[in-house]
């Protein structure tokens, strides 16, 4: 019960953190999901530092990875807003910014899981 409480509220924190940040940045001008974008990045990075973190030394409890990697950056990420946004791309036709969105999601996700696993070896 304890570990549902705690990917629970990290969730809830995550959320309302990508939330924050979607209102912020995204452009109502161009329909660009800045937002969303950040997010995923943001949230890849810090999943692979905090899962590099739990790998390398054991510094992070069983109870804080589900904290802030299950809990936290799952809801902090989101790829059912991203699927959505690229709908919403294929439906009105902008299939260049459809093509560059997902492309530089997923690379640039990637990137940050190993650039945030490559940090904690070498700090």
């Amino acid at each position: 019960m304890k570990q549902l409480a705690l990917v629970f509220i990290g969730g809830g924190l995550g959320s309302t953190l990508r939330y924050g940040l979607s209102k912020y940045l995204d452009s109502f001008e161009t329909g660009i999901p800045y937002g969303t974008f950040a997010s995923n990045i943001l949230g890849s990075l810090l999943i692979g530092i905090i899962l590099g973190l739990a790998l390398k030394n054991e510094t992070l409890s069983q109870n804080a990875v589900l904290f802030l990697a299950t809990g936290f950056c799952g809801g902090f990420t989101t790829f059912s807003t991203f699927a959505y946004e690229n709908h919403v791309f294929l439906k009105s036709g902008d299939f260049m910014s459809f093509a560059l969105y997902t492309i530089a999601s997923f690379v640039v996700g990637f990137a940050m899981v190993f650039l945030g696993m490559w940090l904690v070896k070498v700090l």
